[in-house]
């Protein structure tokens, strides 16, 4: 059951037993509030979700658009070096490029100094694609921006640098 404001009511027992209902913004958080860990997994949340639903035309996802943001900028990089720089476990990337080589946007070139290796290239389709993508990725920005203001968000960027 929905309430009027779109929330999902949770039950929560009175003294006496009984279940009453409560809406999600009702509930209080305790401690939860003064954890930085909660906070900004809840700003990840709603963060992923603007992006998403701004990129849903493309169907890109964030850490698709990082992967080809950073081979963008780094033409040759072999997949060890992109999941390092990403924090991505390398049987994930190697899916992720996968589907990003089924779309023709990334495509491998075995390393000629190491044989095991493949350094990535955008092709022609992913350097047009992505292009459009920073376009739509900066119209996510201007959301970010609108939701903290601009020195906040300035800010935020700041404290996080040190994680990059």
């Amino acid at each position: 059951m929905t309430t009027g404001a779109g929330q999902t009511p949770h039950r929560r027992r009175a003294g006496n037993g009984a279940a009453r209902r409560i809406d999600a913004d009702e509930i209080g958080l305790d401690t939860l509030v003064g954890h930085a860990g909660y906070a900004v997994r809840r700003f990840q949340i709603w963060i992923f979700q603007d992006f998403i639903k701004t990129l849903e035309e493309v169907d890109i996802r964030p850490t698709q658009y990082s992967v080809l943001t950073l081979i963008g900028a780094n033409p040759g990089l072999s997949q060890m070096a992109v999941a390092k720089r990403l924090g991505i476990e390398r049987a994930r990337l190697v899916h992720l490029l996968d589907s990003l080589e089924e779309r023709k946007l990334v495509k491998r070139i075995k390393s000629k100094s190491d044989r095991r290796s493949h350094a990535l290239h955008l092709t022609t389709q992913g350097e047009t694609a992505l292009a459009k993508f920073k376009r739509l990725a900066a119209e996510h920005e201007r959301h970010v921006e609108q939701k903290l203001g601009k020195a906040n968000r300035e800010r935020l960027l700041q404290i996080l640098a040190g994680f990059t």
